[in-house]
C-alpha cells in the first residue's frame, strides 16, 4: 500500500513561519523525485518546490528565498520549511512522489492571515 501523509498545516499570521512534513510508505523512497504542490480556491494546482532523487532543487519564482524543501531518505520524509509567509500563500498543500508513476497525499490546509 502506497501512502503519503502530510502534517503541519494550520493558521499563521503574515510574516510567520510554518513547517510541513510528509511521511511516505510503500515505495522505494530514495529513488523518487519528491515535491510539494499547492492549490488555492478557483486556481490550478501549481508546483511549489521539487527535490529530484539525484540532487538539486526547483522552486516556484513566488517562493524562492522564502521556502526550503528537504528530504530524509532514512526516515522516508520530505519537509517544506515556509518562512515570511504571505496571504497569497494560502492554499491546500499536497505532497507528491514520482518515479514513472505519481503518488499524492490528501493535502493539508495552510491559511495566512493579514
Amino acid at each position: 500500500q502506497v501512502q503519503l501523509v502530510e502534517s503541519g498545516g494550520g493558521l499563521v499570521q503574515a510574516g510567520g513561519s510554518l513547517r510541513l512534513s510528509c511521511a511516505a510508505s510503500g515505495i522505494m523512497f530514495s529513488i523518487y523525485t519528491v515535491g510539494w504542490y499547492r492549490q488555492a480556491p478557483g486556481k490550478q494546482r501549481e508546483l511549489v518546490a521539487a527535490l529530484p532523487s539525484g540532487g538539486g532543487t526547483n522552486y516556484a519564482d513566488s517562493v524562492k528565498g522564502r521556502f526550503t524543501i528537504s528530504r530524509d531518505n532514512a526516515k522516508k520524509t520530505v519537509d517544506l520549511q515556509m518562512n515570511s509567509l504571505k496571504p497569497e500563500d494560502t492554499a491546500v498543500y499536497y505532497c507528491n512522489a514520482q518515479y514513472g508513476t505519481s503518488h499524492w497525499g490528501q493535502g493539508t490546509q495552510v491559511t495566512v492571515s493579514s
